[in-house]
């Protein structure tokens, strides 16, 4: 017991640490040790009970939670994910530490299950398909599982000449880390230099890194569990993959699903002028500030098509 604890401990630390184990690191058993810290986000919010809240605190947590959907919409998952468009080498470093800090793992964590989703979407193979699976186990109980905790390097092989991305995939709780030491600093400064502000160094803790990072989860998570359930399709794609006008709004765009699936490499997932993309939106004005280019748009043929006949498997690369 003790060893199994130290082990889990290091893995904390350092999540690229292979640790010898008679443990089946292959089934879909969750690893309740392992995962401690994230049962502990999600008690720590409760104790808004005590530390109350004040506007420049809810205002941080909804700053927190709108920057950080966009590093994981834009970056994780259109960029390195699906590399709809290029930037430089230093916008990519700098989204992906904002990316990092929604403590949802590394950014080649993140992108290569995202990208065995898209080959084996819905399929047995596909790890998080509420098709396949229960509702909960698309909605968290996958990556919480002993089986889904490494990075999947066969699918990033383009990103692991980035020594950096690697560092930040390795030791991926120290940006969340760093950025609960901050809310608690900044806290205790304006309590200090503002006492007008009405906040404190707990209750920015709790807004701007809790509070904010398990509602930003759970956004997160809905499409995996809700957007293969819930909505309209409008192409006919190989999964069940469907356009959710509400989850887009929550997602900063992804909620167009069924539009994503039937061509991934679209930075733009509203196909329609109606179809809110705000991560899109996003992008396209750093892109008239050049810090992004060569972004991949919709083909017109499948814009001008109310329904397209078209498998998805002939139209859009897998990933």
């Amino acid at each position: 017991m003790m060893e199994k604890l130290r082990n889990t401990l290091m893995l904390w630390i350092d999540s690229g640490r292979r640790v010898d184990s008679n443990e089946d690191d292959t089934d879909n058993e969750i690893d309740w040790l392992r995962i401690v810290p994230f049962i502990l986000m999600h008690l720590a919010c409760f104790s808004v009970i005590w530390v109350g809240w004040s506007p420049v605190a809810v205002v941080v947590a909804l700053f927190l939670y709108g920057i950080r959907m966009f590093a994981i919409t834009a970056f994780y998952h259109r960029y390195f994910s699906h590399k709809s468009f290029q930037t430089s080498r230093a916008v990519q470093f700098i989204f992906a530490v904002i990316g990092a800090a929604s403590v949802q793992r590394g950014p080649l964590w993140w992108a290569a299950h995202h990208r065995n989703h898209h080959a084996n979407s819905d399929e047995p193979n596909d790890a998080h398909s509420p098709v396949q699976d229960s509702f909960w186990w698309s909605h968290m109980g996958w990556f919480l599982s002993r089986k889904h905790f490494e990075t999947r390097w066969q699918y990033v092989k383009d990103w692991s000449r980035y020594p950096e991305l690697v560092f930040l995939d390795r030791f991926d709780l120290l940006v969340p880390a760093v950025l609960a030491v901050s809310m608690y600093i900044l806290g205790a400064l304006l309590q200090t230099l503002a006492p007008a502000l009405e906040t404190s160094g707990l209750q920015m803790l709790v807004w701007g890194f809790f509070i904010s990072t398990v509602v930003l989860y759970h956004a997160t998570f809905t499409i995996n569990s809700l957007a293969h359930r819930f909505g309209k399709k409008r192409y006919p794609t190989s999964d069940d993959s469907r356009n959710n006008f509400w989850l887009a709004l929550l997602t900063f765009g992804e909620g167009w699903h069924n539009n994503h699936h039937f061509y991934p490499r679209s930075v733009r997932q509203g196909h329609r002028w109606w179809e809110l993309d705000f991560t899109y939106a996003i992008l396209k004005l750093m892109a008239a500030f050049g810090l992004v280019w060569r972004m991949t748009p919709v083909p017109e043929r499948i814009r001008r098509q109310r329904n397209n006949p078209v498998s998805s498997r002939a139209v859009g690369d897998k990933q």
